[in-house]
């Protein structure tokens, strides 16, 4: 850190206590910037953490971190925004993803009540580039029922205790890494350099608290960073672990649909007939299978109607590890000379459990009599009784384990007075490997009396007709295990020179290679039993007829017991008064024993067997320049870069592994310029080449099939990067210590971006994919003669058409110094991000026949192009914090808000599926008894907000509408 402050120094004629004060406060944010971002002169430094009482000024830390991290901001040339250790450190986050939605544009999707992706400027975590320490990488966890299997970096890996600073790059720079569209984020962990002499220790302990699981669970962080007397040398450690088991409780529908019913209000829907064209004749009703559908009102209009799938109440257990640890050592033996090495390693493990009690609508119809139907304005079946349906309980266990490492090094050095060379490199790995992933169901499947109403659409009341307490109703069967394994892997090495050609200008070159590599492999033990007895199901064999039926004297399943269940009890989650609330579930263990699932022989889940390498080689030339037009100061940077990007994408498609090569290059040129209109008034643009690789899920040769849904998809490795041109211009009012005003506009054009291509009413024989791509307990998979019928739809993906996102981002910030007394000490921090954007997206709409075609099956359903917003794109989001701090007692409330948006294209006849807009509150108080101790009391999701998820964005069903609960945290730091 002395070499850096020397240089700087020697450069901008700034005084020695200005520069200590930016880079001590900002130096880890500054240090893995694309550039050393320039140091502030005195006279814009204001003192970074005062809050005046009469004669006496308060230094407190939260202070003193807005204050940095504005340098950060007020000083790049392109468009950036930070947050710095303390501020990371008291802000109530439970990772790295709550901290970062602070910032100006910045949004997250939770999962299991906690930050997971963000979102910036309303671009997915999928167009999001981030850098640890400098060097690009992956980090994958799980969400819902499977990994991440994409580029997305899951931030609820890392726990934000372990950083110093986070900085998200909002504009592009020839040297900063490509590959994104909304951002790069640099995460960045110890510079012991950077601290005190001598040795440094911090420690905090907390216990958390969830008020809906009523458990507690521990949060433990330590830090230890020692600096030689003569500042050549330093060394730190850190370390976070926290455990907790928390709940999630809610309803789901899995999506709505359309289907053709037995009958509807004693209605027959299907007959048998005689005779064929215009001498057809119906004849006998034919209950639940077989026969012809008959139109009539009643039947035709349950059938266009949409139902929900498979409605259900249910619980999600989400017992959660995660352990981080931090180690970085720095020698700087001169002033032109630091070499550094960082090392992180993170673990982060999961055991989910899921509880549900449900009916099977899915693919069961033919079978279901509906008795007083009730239809909305939006075509919905939002209520009616069911006989004959397929009452389901299921019990789902899934252990996650997540690691991930990262080495990495650099050395700096100055050779002369003009120029400077960085060498930078390293290896990273992310594995999340899912080793058990177990559903056993039990089914009732002539249940009578079976009632939905979801007139109140988010708060549905189901309730059982028969008896779901008694093991006698029950048979086991289906069961289903599906492990899976994602590996990515980034090899990384930079080298960055800097050359001074002249006062206030600097010419930057350098060069990169970067070797990444994906893969993914999934085995299935899916069996649905059909059987006469226990014994079959034992030996691991399955007795259907070759039909795929049962037949008159196969029974499905094997009779539940005691021994096999458990009785569950639902909670507190939303739930109307007289639901359903208890019913038996599979025990795991019992029946994983009592089947010997794990060691029946694995099946490949060929979809997800599939790798992506890529190797990226290119280099930049960058000029930087600082000039005054008068009393007005003037930075520019400019400059191109080049990447070559060399693609191997393999996959399984017809029983055989394919590989695809190819190879692309991008000239990506980018300028910044900002403009000191005054001291404290800034003016900035920026233009830009961007781009950002396919998704790792569409660049696989391969194909895989959906058996319930009767959906094919099929990758495409030669599918285009997504390529924008990006503009920006903001304006930045500094007009006073630790605050802001800010606006800044943003536009990006997009060339062409993926997106799906879609062939309805297909066979499933005429894709090529073998039935073995099926799950086994899959209706296509049980009924073959499905596998021949035009009922399926195949999606693959394309080079579209281009897209456009523009909107505005408003940030204020400052202190109330204005007020009397002790109000002097609050304070303010307020966004406001507003986007709009478009894409055209194609899909397959709803069904409009409810007899088509020769067979009267439902039909009529067509390829729609329906131009939106692009995925995960909210077009509104705000973020507000209120903050009081004195010398003693520091308070602090946050509120964040996000608009609806859509995460998927939806199937069934949906349009778009996604989530509604969501406010979070969080808060905390701390209190210093001395200088080295203080205690605190913090608040996660105060007003426990309901995650509700919808399905079709006109009629906004009901997805899924659960809740987490509230957090509380209370605890104590120490520090030496």
């Amino acid at each position: 850190m002395e070499a850096r402050i020397s240089h700087i120094n020697s450069r901008t004629g700034a005084s020695a206590a200005a520069v200590v004060l930016a880079l001590t406060a900002a130096a880890d944010a500054a240090a893995q910037t694309a550039e050393p971002v320039p140091v502030a002169t005195e006279a814009q430094t204001a003192p970074a953490d005062e809050a005046q009482q009469g004669d006496e000024v308060v230094v407190t830390g939260f202070r003193q971190s807005l204050q940095a991290a504005l340098n950060v901001k007020r000083n790049s040339v392109a468009a950036v925004d930070a947050i710095i250790a303390e501020d990371i450190a008291k802000f109530p986050d439970q990772n790295l993803a709550e901290s970062l939605q602070r910032i100006p544009g910045v949004s997250i999707q939770r999962d299991a009540g906690e930050g997971r992706a963000i979102t910036v400027r309303g671009l997915s975590a999928q167009y999001t580039r981030v850098r640890l320490n400098g060097l690009e990488t992956v980090a994958t966890s799980t969400d819902g029922a499977s990994a991440n299997r994409d580029r997305a970096f899951d931030f609820n890996v890392f726990a934000s205790e372990l950083f110093t600073s986070l900085v998200v790059h909002k504009t592009a720079e020839a040297s900063l890494d490509e590959g994104s569209l909304g951002a790069v984020v640099d995460l960045n962990t110890g510079n012991p350099l950077a601290g005190k002499y001598g040795l440094t220790a911090v420690a905090s302990g907390q216990a958390s608290y969830n008020d809906l699981s009523k458990n507690w669970g521990p949060r433990l962080a330590g830090l230890l960073s020692w600096k030689s007397p003569d500042g050549q040398f330093g060394v730190a450690v850190s370390s976070a672990y926290q455990k907790t088991d928390n709940l999630e409780l809610g309803n789901n529908t899995v999506r709505w649909a359309q289907a053709q019913f037995d009958s509807v209000d004693g209605t027959p829907c299907f007959y048998d007939t005689t005779g064929t064209g215009a001498a057809l004749a119906y004849t006998t009703p034919r209950a639940n299978s077989g026969g012809r559908y008959r139109p009539s009102a009643a039947c035709d209009q349950a059938t266009l109607a949409f139902h929900p799938r498979i409605p259900r109440y249910g619980e999600v257990r989400h017992d959660r590890e995660r352990l981080g640890l931090t180690g970085s050592v720095q020698w700087a033996p001169s002033d032109a000379t630091k070499v550094s090495i960082d090392a992180l390693y993170s673990r982060f493990n999961e055991v989910r459990e899921e509880k549900w009690g449900e009916v099977l609508l899915r693919s069961n119809e033919r079978s279901i009599d509906v008795v007083n139907p009730l239809y909305d304005d939006n075509n919905n079946m939002v209520s009616g009784t069911l006989n004959d349906a397929w009452v389901r309980t299921e019990h789902y266990w899934r252990e996650s384990k997540t690691s991930f490492y990262q080495v990495g090094g650099s050395w700096d050095q100055d050779l002369g007075d003009s120029f400077r060379f960085t060498l930078l490199g390293g290896i990273s790995k992310s594995n999340a490997d899912i080793p058990v992933e177990t559903t056993f169901v039990f089914d009732d499947r002539d249940a009578q009396g079976y009632v939905f109403d979801y007139s109140d659409m988010r708060s549905p009341k189901l309730t059982f007709g028969t008896s779901v307490t008694d093991p006698a109703n029950f048979q086991l069967a289906e069961i289903r295990d599906r492990p899976s394994n994602v590996v990515n892997k980034f090899r990384t090495a930079q080298l960055r020179t800097e050359w001074d050609a002249a006062e206030g200008f600097t010419i930057k070159t350098g060069g990169v290679y970067r070797r990444f590599d994906f893969d993914v492999e999934a085995f299935q033990r899916d069996t649905a039993v059909c059987g006469n007895g226990g014994q079959d199901l034992v030996l691991g064999t399955i007795t259907c007829s070759p039909n795929g039926t049962f037949g008159a004297s196969a029974v499905y399943g094997f009779p539940a017991t005691s021994s096999l269940a458990e009785l569950f009890t639902l909670g507190s989650a939303g739930q109307p008064s007289g639901n359903g609330n208890s019913w038996l579930v599979p025990n795991i263990d019992a029946a994983a024993d009592f089947t010997k699932l794990y060691s029946r022989p694995l099946a490949l889940d060929v979809g997800n067997n599939r790798s992506v390498t890529e190797e990226v080689k290119g280099g930049y030339l960058e000029f930087n320049a600082k000039t005054s037009v008068g009393s007005v100061e003037v930075a520019v940077n400019a400059g191109i870069r080049y990447v070559r990007t060399d693609q191997s994408s393999t996959g399984i498609n017809s029983g055989a592994e394919v590989t695809v090569k190819r190879n692309y290059e991008d000239w990506l040129p980018a300028l910044n310029v900002a403009v000191n209109l005054t001291q404290d008034l800034i003016l900035r643009g920026s233009a830009a080449k961007v781009m950002t690789r396919p998704t790792l899920g569409s660049l696989t040769p391969g194909g895989s099939a959906d058996g319930f849904n009767y959906r094919v998809s099929f990758g495409n490795p030669n599918l285009d990067p997504t390529r924008a041109s990006s503009y920006d211009a903001a304006i930045e009012w500094y007009f006073a210590p630790q605050s802001i005003f800010s606006i800044a506009v943003f536009k990006k054009d997009i060339d062409s971006f993926p997106v799906a291509r879609t062939l309805t009413n297909v066979t499933f024989l005429s894709t090529g994919l073998p039935a073995s791509v099926l799950a086994a307990s899959s209706p296509a998979a049980l009924n073959p003669g499905q596998q021949a019928q035009p009922i399926w739809t195949v999606v693959t993906t394309g080079n579209g058409t281009g897209a456009e996102v523009k909107g505005i981002e408003l940030s204020v910030q400052a202190p109330f110094r204005f007020l009397p007394g002790f109000l002097r000490n609050f304070g303010g921090i307020a966004n406001a991000t507003f986007i709009d954007s478009k894409a055209p997206y194609a899909q397959t709409g709803p069904f409009t026949s409810a007899c088509a075609g020769a067979n009267c099956t439902i039909g009529g359903a067509q390829s729609i192009t329906r131009e939106q917003t692009l995925q995960g794109l909210s077009k509104r989001a705000f973020n507000g914090t209120l903050y009081y701090e004195d010398s003693r007692f520091s308070a602090r409330a946050s509120v964040s808000y996000r608009g609806p948006y859509f995460d998927a294209l939806s199937g069934t006849g949906n349009l778009f599926e996604g989530y509604n807009a969501i406010t979070n509150v969080d808060a905390s108080l701390r209190y210093k008894i001395t200088s080295n101790i203080e205690l605190s009391l913090e608040g996660n999701n105060l007003t426990d907000a309901y995650r509700d998820r919808y399905v079709d964005i006109d009629a906004n069903r009901n997805y899924e509408n659960n809740h987490f609960g509230r957090t509380f945290l209370i605890g104590a730091r120490f520090k030496l």
